[in-house]
C-alpha cells in the first residue's frame, strides 16, 4: 500500500514509499516503468541518456525521455564525462520534457562508458563530481541527484568523499550501489557503506544491490537506515516485488 504521508523528500518533491525501480539500460523503458509504477514503485528513473546524443542533435534519445504523467515523480538520467556537455544536455532535457529531477549516472561500470571517464569513471575525480553537480544546480530549477558506486576499485573506495561533494554542491539525493566499478555485479554488496553514507549525509540516501526478496529489502532498510532502495535486476524477473510479492 502507498503511504499517505511522504516517506522522504527530494528537495521539495515528496516520495511516497521506499521501493523504487532502478535505472537500467535496455530495461527501464516507458512500458515497463508504467507497470512498476502502478505496482508500487515510489518514483521513476529513465534509462540513461548520452549527453553526446543531445549535443550532436541525434533525435533517438527522445524516446528514452518520454514519460506519462502517472509516472511522476520522474528522474531523467544523463551520463557523460564532460561538465559543459552535461549541463547543456540537462538544460535541453528540462526545457523539452519537463522531468521532476535530473539524475547523473556516476555508477555505470560498463567499460565503454566508464573507461571514457563517464559513469563510474567520474568516481576517480571527486572534485570533478562536485563541479558537475554545482554547475547543474546553478543552471536548473529542479533537483539534481546522482547514482554512484563505492569507488573505482578496492584500492580507491571514496564514496564518502564523492557523497560529500554531491551534497556540498547542492545535490538533493545520492543512490549508492554498494560495489566498486571493478566488481561490476560480482561479489557481495557492502551494507555498512550504505549505512555510513546515510549517517554522513543530510540529504536522502538510496541503497542498491542484491535486492532479490522482500527480506533483502527490509534488511537493507533496517540495517542501513537508508531512505529507500533501488531495485534493479530482480524487478525484471518479478515486477510484483514493488507490491510486496
Amino acid at each position: 500500500l502507498t503511504p499517505t504521508t511522504p516517506t522522504f523528500f527530494i528537495r521539495d518533491i515528496p516520495v511516497y514509499g521506499t521501493r523504487i525501480l532502478a535505472p537500467m539500460d535496455g530495461y527501464s523503458d516507458q512500458p515497463f516503468r508504467a507497470v512498476t509504477r502502478e505496482l508500487g514503485s515510489a518514483m521513476i528513473y529513465t534509462e540513461f541518456i548520452n549527453a553526446l546524443e543531445i549535443v550532436w542533435g541525434n533525435k533517438k534519445f527522445a524516446r528514452r525521455c518520454l514519460f506519462s504523467e502517472a509516472e511522476r515523480p520522474v528522474a531523467i538520467q544523463v551520463f557523460d564525462d564532460n561538465p559543459i556537455r552535461l549541463t547543456a544536455s540537462a538544460i535541453a532535457i528540462v526545457d523539452q520534457f519537463k522531468p521532476d529531477i535530473i539524475d547523473i549516472n556516476m555508477g555505470c561500470s560498463v567499460n565503454h562508458v566508464a573507461n571514457r571517464g563517464a559513469g563510474a569513471g567520474l568516481l576517480q575525480d571527486p572534485k570533478k563530481v562536485g563541479s558537475i553537480i554545482g554547475n547543474l544546480t546553478k543552471e536548473l530549477n529542479i533537483p539534481v541527484t546522482a547514482k554512484i558506486r563505492l569507488g573505482w576499485d578496492h584500492d580507491s573506495i571514496n564514496y564518502l568523499e564523492v557523497g560529500k561533494q554531491i551534497e556540498g554542491n547542492g545535490g538533493a539525493l545520492v543512490a549508492l550501489h554498494a560495489r566498486t566499478k571493478a566488481q561490476m555485479f560480482s561479489g557481495s554488496i557492502d551494507l555498512d557503506a550504505i549505512a555510513q553514507l546515510k549517517q554522513t549525509l543530510t540529504i536522502p540516501v538510496l541503497g542498491n544491490g542484491d535486492l532479490n526478496t522482500n527480506v533483502d529489502i527490509e534488511s537493507m532498510l533496517t540495517y542501513t537506515k537508508c531512505d529507500g532502495v533501488l531495485i534493479g535486476r530482480s524487478a525484471i524477473k518479478n515486477p510484483w516485488i514493488f507490491a510486496g510479492y
